[in-house]
C-alpha cells in the first residue's frame, strides 16, 4: 500500500515514560517533514470532530545504544533526513534548550535515545538493520 516506511527506533533501556515522550517528539518531526502524511479529520457518529491522524502506520523498533549509533550513521551516509533525540534533551524543559543541548554533540559522540525516519521501504529496512520490533 505504501512505497515508504515510517520507522522509529528507541533505545531499549529507557523507562516507559521516556519511550513514550521520545516517540511523540520524533513523530512530530516526521510529520513536519512530510505534512502529506496527515489524513482527514475524524468524526464520530454523534457528529463530534477530532484531529486528523497519520495515514501511514508507524513501525516502532528498539535497539541498544551501539546499534542506534550505527542507524544514525547510516541515515547520514544515505542522505536521509531523520528526527533525532539525544539523552541530554531529557534535562531541558523547552524547545530552545533542546536545540542548544543538541548542538553540543556530533554524530560520533551523541547519546542517541531515539531516531525516526520515513523513506523508501527497502532503504529504511537497510538503515534500521539490527533493530527489532519493540515489545
Amino acid at each position: 500500500m505504501f512505497d515508504t516506511k515510517f520507522a522509529i527506533v528507541l533505545r531499549e533501556d529507557l523507562p516507559v515514560w521516556q519511550k513514550l515522550n521520545v516517540t511523540a517528539f520524533l513523530t512530530s518531526g516526521i510529520i513536519a517533514q512530510f505534512p502529506d502524511i496527515i489524513g482527514e479529520p475524524y468524526r464520530d457518529r454523534a457528529g463530534n470532530h477530532y484531529n486528523p491522524l497519520s495515514i501511514q502506520p508507524v513501525i516502532v523498533l528498539s535497539a541498544e545504544q551501539a546499534t542506534l549509533g550505527t542507524i544514525h550513521r547510516r541515515t547520514l551516509e544515505r542522505g536521509v533526513t531523520a528526527s533525532l533525540y539525544v539523552e541530554e534533551m531529557f534535562s531541558t524543559g523547552f524547545d530552545a534548550a533542546n536545540r542548544a543541548v543538541f548542538a553540543e554533540f556530533a554524530p560520533d559522540d551523541a547519546k542517541v535515545v531515539g531516531i525516526a525516519l520515513r523513506a523508501e521501504k527497502k532503504l529504511v529496512d537497510k538503515i534500521t538493520k539490527g533493530a527489532r520490533m519493540h515489545v
